[in-house]
């Protein structure tokens, strides 16, 4: 360990590694490079958005059989969001990355290619490629910002400093080309892991997450809508973007002040069956619904997509369709995929239900990444007995959820008098059937009708009225 005093403010400074070239002074911000025994300033880092994660400088873990100790992180943001890189120290001195995204949790260290790679140009998503001994499938191709870092990092950066990167997998394993400083990439490789797993120690608790989330260290963010001016309800530093409930506004929160980032007058009014900031105990743990949105398929049936977070679970997806609801989770464990009409995840056997386009209709809420009307998604649903999986394919990321179904009885039991028998009902298109029926009397009272209309239309116009408009007003009441 190297103790320097800050060249800025003249606090002490700890390098824990010696292959860390560079620190950030938890004082002033200053950002400190080490050139052999000096340490010269390079100017003040941005301070990092305090979110929901868990996780905090001094947090320390076992992998592999050895410990482990957060010592520094870097903040990127994309145009859908952010994820942190927390840089890890072994006891045997060697440095890793624990990716956090999303709740989700890779930990890889940096390994040398016996193959030549891809250029980050030529990588698609959902495409195959041998590396490293496996066949790993594309799941994430982006160019971000830096925008923060704290304590102390293997390499320097800086204000603008932007990383291109490339995440694969296969099975559990993950796989990241770094494009950062050339065209030939640096390789990290490791599997998705859970804090669980990893013996965590020293988190932080629920209590300072809310209260240190969402907000720049020494400043407080008004949780206010900048279009109208209206109270947002939110989950601080777990959200990314929320969807005004009074104006329709989209709101980046990740930035220092929240902007409004795209009108939303347009996006028609949703009606949810489960409300914003419902809660709910599932398997042990306290949920909140946070945000909801409203999805199509090319041929015009809808569903409702909630999502819910826990402090301690992370998040989750409940899933309401015309035939009832899902219980969702984004999948750390890839199945295999070879692009046939089934796949293989452990023991278990998948074959092929839909496909489908999905876009997103309308939004009202918080979500974990940017969401808006028009956004389109490829899918792909499995299926063994009755649980499903599905691939979502966007132009920048694959990814995989595992969902099971949910009865009426364990809704109710989960959020209470939140939910009625009438609204876990799937509603039946009354007007639609009435619709139908009249077509099928129509076709049938054709050569009748039009070889005696002026005598009988009357007869026929009552009885479609009295076939249509009691459906009608069937419907009306569903809907209330």
């Amino acid at each position: 360990m190297q103790k320097v005093s800050c060249p800025s403010c003249g606090a002490p400074v700890e390098f824990k590694s010696h292959a860390s070239v560079m620190a950030v002074c938890a004082y002033c911000k200053s950002t400190l490079f080490k050139d052999a025994d000096s340490v010269r300033d390079m100017g003040k880092m941005s301070a990092v958005l305090e979110d929901y994660s868990p996780l905090q400088i001094g947090t320390s873990g076992s992998f592999g059989g050895q410990k482990f100790t957060v010592v520094g992180r870097i903040q990127l943001r994309y145009d859908a969001g952010l994820w942190n890189e927390w840089y890890v120290l072994l006891a045997d001195g060697r440095g890793m990355w624990l990716s956090e995204s999303g709740g989700q949790y890779t930990l890889t260290q940096e390994k040398t290619p016996a193959a030549e790679l891809p250029r980050f140009d030529k990588i698609r998503i959902g495409a195959t490629y041998g590396l490293l001994g496996m066949l790993c499938t594309a799941a994430d191709v982006r160019v971000a910002q830096c925008t923060g870092g704290e304590g102390e990092l293997p390499f320097q950066l800086g204000a603008g400093w932007q990383a291109k990167v490339a995440d694969l997998r296969s099975g559990r394993h993950f796989v990241t080309l770094d494009y950062s400083e050339s065209d030939t990439p640096k390789v990290y490789a490791g599997q998705a892991v859970t804090l669980d797993q990893l013996k965590c120690q020293l988190l932080r608790d629920d209590e300072a997450v809310k209260e240190s989330a969402g907000a720049y260290r020494k400043r407080i963010q008004a949780l206010s809508c900048p279009s109208c001016g209206s109270s947002l309800n939110w989950v601080p530093g777990v959200t990314k973007q929320i969807v005004c409930p009074a104006c329709r506004s989209q709101v980046d929160t990740t930035t220092d002040v929240a902007t409004v980032m795209e009108a939303g007058e347009r996006m028609a009014r949703l009606k949810t069956t489960l409300e914003l900031g419902a809660k709910a105990t599932i398997s042990g743990n306290a949920y909140q619904v946070i945000g909801a949105m409203r999805r199509r398929d090319d041929e015009g049936e809808e569903w409702t997509e909630y999502q819910l977070y826990s402090p301690r679970a992370g998040f989750l997806w409940l899933i309401e369709t015309a035939d009832g609801w899902q219980r969702a989770r984004v999948q750390d464990d890839w199945p295999v995929w070879n692009r046939d009409g089934a796949i293989k995840l452990g023991s278990a056997t998948f074959r092929k239900l839909y496909e489908y386009q999905a876009t997103v209709v309308s939004a009202i809420g918080a979500f974990n990444w940017r969401v808006q009307q028009g956004d389109t998604a490829h899918v792909v649903e499995f299926e063994s007995g009755k649980n499903r999986l599905a691939a979502e394919t966007t132009q920048d990321e694959l990814t995989w959820s595992y969902s099971t179904p949910v009865g009426a009885d364990q809704m109710r039991a989960w959020f209470g008098l939140n939910i009625s028998d009438k609204a876990l009902a799937p509603k039946t298109d009354i007007v639609k059937i009435a619709e139908y029926f009249l077509y099928g009397i129509f076709g049938f009272n054709f050569i009748p009708l039009t070889s005696a209309f002026d005598e009988t239309w009357h007869y026929s116009a009552f009885a479609a009225a009295a076939i249509w408009l009691p459906a009608k007003i069937m419907s009306l009441m569903q809907d209330e």
